[in-house]
C-alpha cells in the first residue's frame, strides 16, 4: 500500500499541486466560515485526482483537524460556543466515530453513503420556515444528543468529522443560533476527526500515516491559512442567514459531485 501511494504521488501529484492547493485553500475558507472542516470535499478532490480511496480518510481527517482546531479556538475566544450542550453531543459521538473508522467499506459503498447523506442533510436546510415562525427551539431539539451516536459512526465510516451531518439537523430544529451551531459543529468535527483518525490508522496500519502525508504538506498549509480566514469571517462578518444558506449549498454540491 505504501508503495502504491508513493507511485501515485510520483506519477500524478506534482502536476496537480497548483490546482489542489488552490482548491483545498478555498474549501477550507468556505467550510470554516460555517464551522466545518471540509473533509468530504477534500476526499472528493483527492478521489478525482486518482488517490486510492482507502487512503483518503487519513489525509482528509488531518486537514479537518487543522481547520477546525483553529476555528474551535476562535469560537471559544469569542464566547460563542455553548459548551454544556456541545460537549454532550460530542462526547456521545466520539466513541462511535472510532468504531466507524475501524469498519471496512468498499469504494462504491463509500461514495454512495457519503454522497447520499450529504444531499439529504443539505436539503433539510432548504425547507422553508412558516411566516412568523419563532426562533425558539422545537420540542425535539432537546433530544439532539440521541442522534449523535449514529452520526458519529457514519462520520468515522466515511472518514470525515460529521459536522456536515449534524449542523443541518440542528438548524432544522432551531437548536441554537447559527453561530452557536457553527461553533458546536466545529468542536464536533475536531473531536470526531481525532477519534476517526485513530480508527483509520488501526485499520490501515500506522505506517500509512506517514505515507499519506509524505506529499501532502502543501495541502496542509493551504487548509491552515484558508481555515483561519474562514473562521474569522464566521465570527465577525457573516450574518446568520448567510451561514445557513452557505451550509446548504456546500452540502448539496459536494453530495451531488460525489455521486456523479
Amino acid at each position: 500500500m505504501a508503495g502504491q501511494l508513493a507511485r501515485w504521488y510520483a506519477a500524478r501529484y506534482p502536476p496537480l499541486v497548483p490546482f489542489l492547493v488552490a482548491a483545498f485553500f478555498l474549501t477550507a475558507l468556505l467550510y470554516a466560515s460555517v464551522g466545518f472542516g471540509g473533509g468530504s470535499t477534500y476526499s472528493a478532490l483527492l478521489a478525482l485526482a486518482g488517490l486510492d480511496y482507502r487512503l483518503l480518510p487519513i489525509l482528509s481527517l488531518c486537514c479537518n483537524i487543522l481547520v477546525v482546531g483553529g476555528g474551535t479556538w476562535r469560537f471559544a475566544q469569542a464566547g460563542i460556543t455553548p459548551w454544556r450542550k456541545a460537549l454532550w453531543v460530542t462526547a456521545i459521538a466520539a466513541p462511535m466515530a472510532l468504531l466507524g473508522g475501524l469498519m471496512p467499506i468498499g469504494r462504491e459503498a463509500f461514495l454512495i453513503v457519503l454522497g447520499t447523506s450529504l444531499i439529504f442533510t443539505g436539503l433539510t436546510l432548504l425547507l422553508p420556515r412558516r411566516h412568523g415562525e419563532s426562533d425558539q427551539p422545537m420540542a425535539v431539539a432537546r433530544y439532539m444528543p440521541l442522534i449523535a451516536a449514529p452520526l458519529g459512526f457514519l462520520a468515522g465510516l466515511v472518514g470525515i468529522g460529521g459536522g456536515i451531518f449534524l449542523a443541518p439537523l440542528l438548524y432544522f430544529v432551531r437548536w441554537n443560533s447559527a453561530q452557536a451551531i457553527a461553533a458546536t459543529a466545529s468542536l464536533f468535527i475536531l473531536v470526531n476527526s481525532m477519534f476517526g483518525l485513530v480508527g483509520q490508522l488501526i485499520k490501515r496500519g500506522p505506517d500509512m500515516f506517514g505515507a499519506a502525508l509524505s506529499g501532502g504538506l502543501p495541502l496542509l498549509l493551504a487548509v491552515v491559512v484558508g481555515g483561519q480566514i474562514g473562521s474569522l469571517l464566521a465570527v465577525r462578518f457573516l450574518p446568520q442567514n448567510l451561514i445557513r444558506w452557505l451550509t446548504a449549498a456546500l452540502t448539496i454540491w459536494v453530495g451531488v459531485r460525489l455521486l456523479l
